[in-house]
C-alpha cells in the first residue's frame, strides 16, 4: 500500500517525491512521460508510473491503493490534469493537496500577456528573431506568425516524438534546439546572442522553473521578455508549507544536515563558490537579516536569527527541513558567531569565507601578517593600548561613531598623528575606503559596517616583563611604589591579560600603570583620595595611553562600592581601613588574589590579624630590602631603602 500519491512532472513534484522517499514514506509517483520518470530513482519506498492517465485511470489507482494523501504537483499550466486529479480524489474519497509553484514578481521590462493567442498577436506586429521556451505543445500556434520558419527558434525536450512533431511544423535544423533544463542565465544569454533574438517567449514558471534566469538573460541581451500569465488563480500550499504539513502528519524526526558558512562581507561577489553551492542546495537559510538576504535565492525559505540558542530551537522545531545553512559574516574563524554554534549545533560542515581582514588589507595594499588583529564589535577591546604598542593594528568596529570615538581617544593620548585607513560597507556598491590622520576624524560619522587599520610607526613595544624604571613616571610629591618593590609585588599578583585589577592607595599610579600594561584585555581601577596624586595619576594614564585604567577619587572601602568584582587587588595604602577593605574585596569576589605592601610594623600587625580573622587559607610573606648605589667621587656607595613587607594572600591558592 502506498501512503502518498505524487503527480509529478515538475521540479517541485520530483523534489516532494524524493523528500518523502528519503523519509521512507511509501510513494507512488506519476509522470506524463518516461523521460520525466527518469528524474526519479525507484527503491522500496518509491515506485514510478509513467504515461498519461484519464480521470478514471487515476480513480482506479486510488481505489486500489487507498493512499492517505494525493499531492498534485503538476505544471501550473496543466489545468486539465489538475481537474482530473481533483475529480478522481473526490470520487475515491482521497485527501487532495495542491503543491503550488511560486510566482515571481512582475518584472518591469517584460511584456505580459494572458495566453498563447495574445502572445502570437503581439509578436505579429514586431520584427526580429524569437526564442520560444514554452515547449512543443503550443508550438503550432506560433506558426501563424508571418515568416515564422525564419523568425522562430524553438527550445524543446530532446525526445524523438517531440523532434518529429516540430519538424512536421517546419521547424528543424538550427531553428530547433533539443535540450533538457535547467538553464542558467549565462546559457540563456548565449543562445539569445547566438541566434540574434530580439524576443524571448516564456511562461511565468516561477523560480523553480527558471523564469528569473530567462528574464535576466533577456534584459542583459537587450531582448524583450514576453511572459504568458498563468491560466487560473490557484490555491494550495507552497513547498515549505507542504513539507511542514507532511512532517507533522507523518511525525518526522531526526536532525538535518547543518552547514555553517561564512558569507564574506555580504556581497554575493565575495562569496566562495563552495559557500554559494551550499546556500543553493539548502532548503532553509538562517542568519542575521543582512547575511541571510545576501545568501538566499528568490523564494528560498529564510529565518532571521543570530542567537545560537534561538537558531538551535528553530531547527529543532522544524523537522521538515533536511538541509540547513547558517549564514555567518566574514569568515567563520575570524571573530565569528561560529564558536557558540559549533558547540550547540555540532554542524556537519563548516565552510570558510573571505574575511573583512583579508579583503580590506588587499584593498589598501598592505600585508597583514605583521598586524595586531582585534575586534571592538560587541566586545571589550583596549584599542588605544594596542595602537600604542603596535605599529599596525586592524580592528572591526561596529557603530556609526566608532571611528570618531577612536580618533578622539588617540588625540587625547597624544597619538593624533596615527594614520587611520577606514573601510565601510565593504564589497557593496556603496563601498567607501579612505585614509586620514586620527586628528582629522574626531567628528566623523560613518557606517556601522566598518573596519580600520591604524599605522603608528612610533609605537612603543611593551616590555616582556613588569618593572619599568622609576624615572619614566611623572612623580611630583605623591608617594610611589619603587621599581624593585613594584616588580616583586606584581610578580606575586600573577596577573592575566584579562584581569580586573584594583590599586588601592594608588599614589602616582606606578603600580596601576604596570597593571594596565600587563592586563591589556582587562581593566584597572586606581583608587586614590589625595587630589594632587589624582592629578599625577591622570597624567601618567595619559602618558602611557592606558585607556582601560579608570581613576576613582575617594577613600577605600567606600570608593570600592560601585566597582565591578576584582580578580586581583594591590593595597599600597589603606588609611587605617585595611580590614574593612579586605572584607569588601572578599564580598565582591571570594577568590580574589591580594598583595599588600606594609612599611610599618603596625601595618604589618594589622594585616596579619585581619588575614587570620578573615580566614585566608593562603598567606605568603616576603621582606624586601633594597640598597641603591650612589656616586661618591669616583666610588659607588650603596644606600639602603626602608624594608618593605610584601604579603600575598588568597582564600584559595
Amino acid at each position: 500500500m502506498k501512503q502518498v500519491f505524487v503527480f509529478a512532472g515538475t521540479t517541485e513534484g520530483y523534489e516532494i517525491a524524493g523528500y518523502l522517499q528519503r523519509r521512507q514514506i511509501a510513494v507512488q509517483a506519476y509522470t506524463a512521460t518516461e523521460y520525466g520518470g527518469k528524474s526519479l530513482t525507484e527503491d522500496a519506498a518509491l515506485t514510478v508510473r509513467s504515461g498519461r492517465l484519464t480521470a478514471k485511470d487515476m480513480q482506479a489507482d486510488m481505489q486500489a491503493h487507498a493512499p492517505e494523501l494525493v499531492i498534485d504537483a503538476t505544471h501550473p499550466y496543466a489545468a486539465e490534469v489538475t481537474e482530473n486529479i481533483k475529480k478522481a480524489c473526490a470520487d475515491s474519497g482521497c485527501t487532495y493537496l495542491r503543491l503550488l509553484r511560486g510566482k515571481d514578481e512582475r518584472q518591469t521590462q517584460a511584456v505580459y500577456v494572458e495566453n498563447i493567442a495574445q502572445a502570437v498577436s503581439y509578436l505579429a506586429g514586431t520584427s526580429g528573431n524569437i526564442l520560444l521556451t514554452t515547449g512543443s505543445k503550443e508550438l503550432k500556434a506560433f506558426t501563424a506568425l508571418p515568416n515564422y520558419k525564419e523568425r522562430l527558434y524553438a527550445r524543446v525536450l530532446s525526445l524523438p516524438a517531440v523532434i518529429s512533431a516540430c519538424a512536421a511544423l517546419g521547424l528543424e535544423g538550427r531553428h530547433l534546439i533539443g535540450m533538457q533544463g535547467p538553464f542558467s542565465r549565462e546559457l540563456n544569454a548565449a543562445m539569445l546572442r547566438q541566434y540574434d533574438c530580439k524576443y524571448l517567449v516564456t511562461k511565468d514558471t516561477g523560480s523553480q522553473g527558471g523564469f528569473l534566469e530567462k528574464y535576466k538573460a533577456a534584459v542583459e541581451c537587450g531582448c524583450v521578455p514576453v511572459v504568458i500569465g498563468r491560466p487560473t488563480a490557484e490555491t494550495g500550499l507552497s513547498m515549505e508549507e507542504m513539507k511542514r504539513l507532511l512532517a507533522k502528519r507523518f511525525r518526522f524526526t531526526g536532525r538535518p544536515h547543518i552547514t555553517l558558512a561564512g558569507v564574506g562581507m555580504g556581497s554575493p561577489a565575495t562569496m566562495t563558490a563552495e559557500v554559494q553551492k551550499a546556500f543553493q542546495e539548502a532548503d532553509l537559510i538562517i542568519g542575521a537579516q543582512r547575511l541571510a538576504d545576501a545568501a538566499a535565492l528568490p523564494g528560498q525559505p529564510v529565518h532571521y536569527a543570530y542567537d545560537s540558542e534561538k537558531i538551535a530551537a528553530y531547527i529543532e522545531a522544524h523537522p521538515e527541513y533536511e538541509n540547513v545553512a547558517v549564514a555567518l559574516s566574514g569568515d567563520v574563524g575570524f571573530y565569528s558567531g561560529a564558536t557558540k554554534l559549533i558547540q550547540r549545533l555540532q554542524p556537519d560542515e563548516i565552510l570558510c569565507g573571505v574575511s573583512s581582514l583579508a579583503y580590506f588589507m588587499a584593498k589598501i595594499g598592505l600585508s597583514w601578517e605583521d598586524a595586531q588583529l582585534t575586534s571592538a564589535h560587541g566586545r571589550a577591546c583596549n584599542l588605544v593600548a594596542e595602537i600604542r604598542r603596535h605599529p599596525k593594528v586592524f580592528s572591526i568596529l561596529g557603530t556609526k561613531d566608532g571611528v570618531a570615538d577612536l580618533a578622539k581617544k588617540l588625540v587625547e593620548f597624544h597619538m593624533g598623528d596615527v594614520l587611520l585607513f577606514v573601510g565601510e560597507r565593504l564589497s557593496y556598491p556603496e563601498e567607501k575606503i579612505f585614509q586620514k590622520p586620527a586628528c582629522a576624524l574626531v567628528d566623523y560619522q560613518g557606517d556601522a559596517l566598518s573596519v580600520i587599520c591604524a599605522l603608528h610607526p612610533a609605537a612603543l613595544p611593551s616590555y616582556a616583563t613588569h618593572g619599568l624604571p622609576d624615572d619614566v613616571f611623572l612623580r611630583g610629591k605623591a608617594p610611589m611604589t619603587k621599581e624593585e618593590v613594584r616588580a616583586v609585588s606584581l610578580a606575586k599578583l600573577r596577573l592575566y591579560e584579562d584581569s580586573i585589577c584594583y590599586d588601592v592607595g594608588a599614589g602616582t599610579g606606578s603600580v596601576a600603570v604596570e597593571m594596565a600594561l600587563r592586563a591589556v584585555h582587562g581593566k584597572v581601577y586606581a583608587i586614590e583620595k589625595n587630589p594632587a596624586a589624582v592629578t599625577l595619576l591622570q597624567e601618567n594614564r595619559q602618558k602611557f595611553a592606558a585607556e582601560h585604567l579608570h581613576i576613582v577619587e575617594g577613600t577605600a572601602p567606600e570608593a570600592l562600592a560601585d566597582l565591578e568584582p576584582p580578580t586581583h587587588a594591590f593595597i599600597g595604602g589603606s588609611s587605617g581601613n585595611l580590614r574593612e577593605i579586605l572584607e569588601v574585596l572578599l564580598q565582591k569576589n571570594e577568590k580574589v588574589r591580594i598583595v599588600i605592601n606594609c612599611i610599618t610594623l603596625e601595618t604589618m600587625t594589622e594585616a596579619l590579624l585581619s588575614l587570620k580573622a578573615l580566614a585566608f587559607s593562603f598567606v605568603d610573606i616576603a621582606q624586601v630590602t633594597v640598597a641603591k648605589s650612589k656616586d661618591v667621587g669616583r666610588y659607588h656607595m650603596m644606600r639602603g631603602e626602608n624594608p618593605i613587607y610584601i604579603i600575598t594572600c588568597a582564600r584559595e591558592e
